[in-house]
């Protein structure tokens, strides 16, 4: 193995990694305010994916400025479900909020499957790549990484500069305080779950610009996003940006001295381990 291959396998899995971190931003975000384990999670990332590729390959739209419009439609799908799935339940016991996010599970999974089928789609779109020095850099997955960048900082600044977002905080420090101020806690939890569901369609779009897909893909990534959520500790969005970038090159440089198949079982024994060790992740999360 020469060097060379090594750091663009390094390159590759922190690109890659930086996707997953703002998939299990999303997640990590609506625990950290709203304690709701969102099982729906990996297919919401399903439906970004459909959504860029319908639009990419159907209207001949740029997967990018389609994107724009899957995130929005995150937005208000996740706002609907929670007004829907989520509200009523909101106080009840953790189980039933797991088992309303995960009846909203499948539901898109019945409905996608109908739809859809389980067949692989694949959009086709590449931007070429870059080759520096013998490292190679394909263009698809530096613009994603460069996206997944600028949306964390827009997280950043909508929560810590706009009164929404100062709102957002402090229904999540302490919901009944808030109530007190005036703030409508019904609302603001509406939209944390729904940028949290935007943030999944978002890392969904990207990765339908890279990897072949089917409607069942998002198991896969909602997974991914536990293991990274866990990792980062649940509740803090920085954690999960630096849980994606170590999981990244994990997949970057394992598959070098190993099969692909032994990839997922390492990563689910660091799942156990961090969870053994560490449970409060490696920069802590929200209790």
């Amino acid at each position: 193995m020469s060097l060379n291959t090594l750091l663009s396998s390094i390159i590759d899995g922190l690109l890659i990694g930086s996707v997953y971190g703002i998939a299990a931003m999303g997640l990590t975000l609506i625990w950290g305010v709203m304690h709701v384990i969102n099982l729906s999670h990996g297919q919401v990332m399903a439906l970004g994916m459909f959504g860029v590729y319908l639009l990419f390959t159907g209207l001949g739209l740029n997967p990018y400025l389609a994107l724009l419009l899957v995130a929005l439609l995150g937005l208000l799908l996740g706002i609907l479900i929670y007004f829907i799935a989520i509200q009523r339940v909101i106080d009840a016991p953790h189980l039933s909020t797991l088992l309303a996010t995960f009846s909203v599970n499948m539901i898109i999974i019945g409905l996608g499957t109908s739809i859809f089928s389980t067949s692989p789609r694949d959009t086709g779109f590449t931007l070429g790549r870059i080759v520096i020095g013998g490292i190679t850099i394909q263009n698809t997955r530096l613009v994603a990484a460069v996206i997944t960048l600028l949306v964390t900082g827009g997280l950043y600044l909508f929560l810590y500069r706009t009164r929404p977002g100062k709102y957002v905080r402090a229904v999540a420090n302490n919901r009944a305080a808030a109530e007190l101020m005036g703030i409508s806690s019904s609302r603001v939890l509406a939209l944390s779950f729904g940028i949290g569901t935007m943030l999944a369609s978002i890392a969904g779009g990207l990765i339908a610009t890279f990897f072949s897909f089917t409607i069942l893909s998002g198991s896969t990534y909602e997974l991914k996003s536990f293991i990274i959520g866990v990792l980062g500790g649940l509740g803090n969005p920085l954690g999960a940006l630096l849980g994606g970038f170590i999981l990244g090159l994990m997949e970057g440089i394992f598959p070098l001295f190993m099969t692909n198949t032994w990839v997922p079982v390492i990563e689910f024994v660091f799942f156990v381990l961090i969870l053994l060790i560490r449970p409060s992740g490696l920069l802590g999360g929200k209790s």
